[in-house]
């Protein structure tokens, strides 16, 4: 295993599954109860548990556990419905977004979840995975099947996501199903929804938090690069940093904040990136000077007056040089201009 990523996904389990029942309404199944019900399954209590889809409440009421019908929500009954008038209930007490059946299962049981598949989870990164699981993945669903727009005006619909998926995989108005062959389908959508999950998961715990915990020595250390704190480096690139990058200035009450990050591309090449402002993908916080945007090679190098340029995007977030030390000035001349312009102003 990579020293970096310190956990591995434990096996899925092939034992004897829970003798307690989970039930779901039936007919027109969506990616909430779908995903709830893979959710609910990792479970130790409910390992693999047989699925009974019903809307009947005689049939529902002595079951273990029921999600997404009913017209109840009570965590001391598991019971997880969330249709009924008056529910107001969201993963943060701010948050914009009810949440569904999945994200009633996900707030009740999420973390046991990822403890289940990560055993080796520290009690702090348990807590991060939980917590940028719902953020990154979870909401969704919670949006979509209570219905909050991505957008005040949304220009397209994206079709190729997992609610979407999951909805496809419905029997058609026009095709002969019987009560067999809908549960099948729901099974298979179930399993989707996990598969979806654990490649996020994995991509998060086995990448991300690795890499959070680089960016957080990175930030730490970054006035060991230069006096001023706004330039961090990174001995390679390909790392994911930038909501890494904020959370963490957040943390730790960075002031002033960074402004240009360094690291190698795989040609080692060194290159020097802006940081954007949070919550836009193209404005930086300060772009490289607009005399060498567009600009390459020996005539950057004659026009940033450092040895070694490579190359200045037109648009002035990225830029190159052959060495660190080259890379280096070329931040700490960024600076200076930047705060020329700062004072002109």
């Amino acid at each position: 295993m990579n020293q970096n990523n310190p956990y591995k996904r434990s096996k899925p389990y092939t034992g004897e599954p829970s003798s307690k029942v989970i039930g779901t309404h039936s007919g027109t199944f969506q990616c909430d109860e779908a995903m709830g019900v893979w959710l609910l399954r990792q479970l130790p209590e409910f390992r693999n548990s047989k699925v009974v889809r019903s809307r009947d409440k005689n049939v529902l009421e002595p079951l273990d556990i029921v999600i997404d019908v009913g017209g109840v929500y009570d965590h001391a009954i598991k019971r997880y419905d969330h249709h009924q008038r008056g529910f107001e209930e969201r993963f943060t007490p701010d948050g914009i977004t009810k949440l569904s059946a999945s994200g009633l299962v996900y707030r009740h049981y999420g973390k046991e979840v990822i403890s289940e598949l990560y055993p080796s989870l520290s009690e702090e990164h348990l807590d991060f995975a939980f917590t940028k699981m719902y953020e990154s993945f979870m909401e969704a669903i919670d949006a979509i099947d209570t219905g909050v727009e991505v957008a005040p005006e949304v220009k397209f619909r994206d079709n190729t996501g997992l609610s979407s998926r999951v909805a496809r995989m419905n029997p058609r108005w026009n095709e002969e199903v019987t009560n067999e062959s809908a549960d099948q389908k729901f099974e298979e959508a179930s399993n989707m929804c996990g598969d979806d999950f654990c490649n996020v998961l994995s991509e998060l715990i086995e990448s991300q938090i690795p890499a959070f915990n680089l960016v957080e020595q990175a930030l730490l250390s970054r006035y060991e690069v230069d006096k001023s704190g706004e330039i961090m480096m990174f001995p390679s690139g390909g790392l994911p940093w930038k909501k890494h990058l904020y959370t963490l200035e957040k943390k730790h009450r960075v002031d002033p904040l960074v402004k240009y990050v360094l690291y190698t591309d795989q040609s080692g090449m060194w290159r020097i990136q802006a940081v954007t402002e949070e919550g836009f993908a193209f404005k930086n916080r300060l772009s490289l000077p607009e005399s060498w945007r567009g600009v390459r090679d020996e005539d950057l190098a004659k026009i940033a007056k450092i040895p070694g340029c490579t190359f200045c995007h037109a648009a002035g977030f990225i830029g190159g040089n052959k060495s660190f030390e080259g890379v280096l000035q070329m931040a700490r001349v960024a600076l200076e201009e930047g705060d020329k312009d700062s004072i002109k102003e």
